[in-house]
């Protein structure tokens, strides 16, 4: 029985390091305005099929990013305090098995897409590209952080073509939902990125803390955040939304203020609740804006 508990034990202790190394919970940024992309492209529920696909598409590009973002800053991490206890540079797990689910879960994004249909297909490559290539983008650019915005700005987009297989009438909609997910993510991870500002610049890697300094990155993801909420306004009046919209969007605007109400130049210690928990809700409360607006029951 011993045995038996200790091997137990140790499987889900690899379980919980692989969600971690992948940060299965962060799913929670992009799925939600891929939802609300095929929403906007039924004009309310997709098929339980394409909306299936487009699940396992949304977290098989998200655990493909993650885990090769994991092994391409293995090294990097492992000279960092802040991420030396991650899972590759503490061994917890290989560097090999982490590269094969990247193929894995890269070959099951590309897999599902073309099960969508020809289109997704065909751009599931190029997608890919932007995902693994954010990785690189540090040793190269604080540009960094745009390429991420993109990253999941893609997500609301490649939904839509998901549905329905073109862009067509409609499309500037999501074009605005999708600048409004690359400023959002953009200025949220300015805020990130402020924990390791000295360790990027000692260590000659870009990033906009690194370059401007802590103060002056804030006040860049202010700005861009009010700009995310600008582009959200254009959503709503394109889209013709109803006022849960509205509200939602209220709400978003609402959670970004305090974001930023507790995250100071000199004093980062709420990092963390700033980013997951306000972000996390942000990227809910408008899905359901979207989503209550076709629902009919409003």
């Amino acid at each position: 029985m011993t045995s038996v508990g200790t091997s137990i034990g140790t499987s889900i202790g690899k379980l919980r390091d692989w969600l971690s190394l992948v940060r299965f919970s962060h799913t929670i940024f992009a799925l939600p305005f891929a939802l609300a992309g095929a929403f906007m492209a039924a004009q309310g529920m997709p098929s339980w099929r394409s909306m299936g696909l487009i699940v396992l598409c949304a977290v098989a590009a998200r655990t493909a990013a993650m885990a090769f973002n994991r092994w391409a800053d293995r090294v990097v991490d492992a000279a960092n305090p802040r991420t030396r206890t991650r899972e590759l540079p503490a061994g917890r797990l290989a560097a090999p098995v982490v590269l094969a689910a990247t193929v894995l879960a890269a070959v099951l994004f590309v897999t599902c897409a073309w099960l969508l249909n020809p289109l997704a297909g065909w751009l599931a490559g190029p997608v890919l590209v932007v995902l693994l290539g954010y990785s690189y983008m540090k040793r190269i650019s604080a540009a960094a952080h745009f390429v991420l915005g993109l990253a999941l700005a893609i997500a609301p987009g490649g939904a839509w073509i998901a549905v329905r297989g073109e862009l067509g009438p409609g499309f500037e909609a999501v074009v605005w939902l999708a600048a409004g997910v690359l400023c959002w993510v953009t200025g949220f991870d300015l805020i990130y990125a402020c924990q390791d500002a000295d360790f990027d610049k000692q260590s000659g890697l870009h990033s906009v803390p690194a370059k401007l300094g802590v103060q002056r990155a804030l006040w860049m993801s202010r700005a861009l955040h009010a700009l995310a909420v600008a582009c959200f306004v254009g959503t709503g009046l394109s889209a013709g939304f109803v006022w849960t919209w509205w509200l939602a969007l209220t709400l978003a605007a609402g959670l970004l203020v305090w974001e930023h109400s507790i995250v100071k130049h000199d004093d980062l210690s709420r990092v963390n609740a700033a980013f997951f928990t306000a972000n996390g809700w942000v990227s809910v409360v408008l899905c359901a804006g979207v989503w209550l607006h076709y629902s009919g029951w409003v």
